[in-house]
């Protein structure tokens, strides 16, 4: 298994699953992107801030510590981005950085060459709201225009030093499209006593399906065309609980569950509902109860890797995760033994998604997870705070990190000096 795609697969799965644990809340999440923001992060990290934060992103995986997980993820950067595919998957880093504050030229170089994030130089300090509203425009450009105003008014001022972020854009078609005629409007039923409507997608073709004794699930795979991405959908029995899925779940029994020896090809009749879900997370939240707590504190914080000066410290870790499924595809703006039991006695199987399920989108070459989420309601599709406009099949993701000074809140790396005096 490669210790990069485990690290980040277990990331993934431990992300998923912290977000979720008190809530049936719809969840969706790019790992890729929030792991990209925050190795960028990491890079500038020296001592035990370094070392927490390898751990909470369970970089300590990978054989040859540091230097080969920028290796490796340059490396995965260049697999997902690479010309010819069929399926459009772009991602973007970039560092804003404030013209007059000094950052290592060996961070700086080497954000650029495993990241190709360059830096921007921009005034903070005398052009805050400018600054915000440049890095707001080229956020637009890299997600073919579906997010506008990822950072709102406020979020920048004349002390912010360092802004990091990591943008993605995805569309990819189904190997083979639902037919609209086939759309119908079926009850969804989100518990026991309650249903809502939902727009449920019909079809009946030859899918890879196999049936999970351990946890009473379905899992079903759906390729884009080309195959070299699959949506891979959990869907537990109508009376089995998807929060016992969820607790078995680790990178390892994701894996054993879906290697190609355990799937089996066969006609089935797919249902598999419409959506769209806009999420934002404020990941900060999760990540000191992981172990990565001197990041976030000014009195211990080590980015010195970043800057000499030593005054640095993350206050905010923010992920924007949107997505749209329909017939045609989904649009983009991050060993365990088991138990198997082949599915029989049908000629044709039943796949009937209308009830809560896990979802899952991996690149097959590397088994890497670059999106997951959970859908468990076909009407929760607005979050808290503004809303980004998108059309037709949208799935962007966006993580960012910020420099800044201790007096904005909402901020992620903040300059500690300011409380020495």
């Amino acid at each position: 298994m490669d210790t990069l795609s485990e690290a980040n697969g277990t990331f993934a799965l431990n992300l998923l699953k912290k977000l979720g644990e008190n809530n049936s809340k719809n969840m969706f999440i790019s790992p890729m992107s929030i792991s990209s923001a925050l190795a960028m992060v990491f890079m500038g990290a020296k001592g035990n801030t370094a070392t927490q934060i390898s751990q909470a992103l369970s970089f300590n995986k990978v054989r040859g510590g540091g230097g080969d997980v920028h290796q490796g993820i340059q490396s995965l950067l260049t697999e997902v981005n690479k010309s010819g595919s069929q399926y459009l998957l772009r991602t973007a880093n970039r560092l804003f950085g404030e013209k007059s504050y000094e950052f290592l030229s060996s961070f700086r170089d080497s954000c650029r060459t495993f990241y190709q994030a360059e830096m921007e130089e921009l005034n903070f300090a005398n052009a805050a709201e400018e600054s915000r509203n440049h890095i707001n425009t080229w956020i637009a450009d890299k997600t073919e225009g579906k997010i506008t105003e990822v950072l709102y008014s406020g979020s920048v001022d004349s002390l912010t030093k360092l802004i990091l972020v990591s943008a993605i854009y995805f569309k990819g078609n189904w190997h083979k499209h639902f037919n609209k005629e086939h759309t119908k409007e079926i009850p969804f039923k989100i518990s026991k006593t309650e249903e809502k409507p939902v727009q449920m997608m019909f079809k009946e073709s030859t899918f890879k399906l196999t049936y999970m004794k351990e946890i009473c699930t379905q899992i079903l795979v759906l390729p884009n065309v080309g195959k070299e991405l699959n949506m891979i959908i959990m869907l537990p029995d109508e009376n089995t609980d998807l929060k016992m899925v969820e607790n078995k779940l680790t990178y390892e029994r994701f894996i054993e569950w879906t290697r190609p020896d355990t799937m089996n090809e066969r006609n089935v009749e797919v249902f598999f509902p419409k959506f769209k879900l806009e999420e934002n997370y404020d990941v900060e939240n999760v990540l000191p109860s992981w172990g990565m707590a001197d990041a976030f504190d000014q009195a211990r914080a080590d980015f010195s890797g970043m800057s000499s000066k030593r005054e640095l410290f993350l206050s905010k870790v923010v992920h924007k995760a949107f997505v749209e499924v329909n017939e045609e595809g989904t649009e983009a703006a991050a060993a365990t033994a088991a138990v198997m039991t082949l599915l029989c006695g049908r000629i044709t199987q039943r796949f009937c998604a209308d009830h809560p399920f896990l979802f899952f989108i991996q690149h097959t070459k590397n088994n890497s997870i670059l999106f997951c989420g959970r859908f468990s309601s076909p009407s929760e599709t607005v979050v808290t705070g503004y809303r980004v406009p998108f059309s037709f099949l949208l799935l962007t993701y966006f993580s960012s990190a910020t420099l800044h000074c201790a007096y904005n809140p909402v901020t992620l790396l903040v300059q500690r000096e300011q409380f020495r005096h």
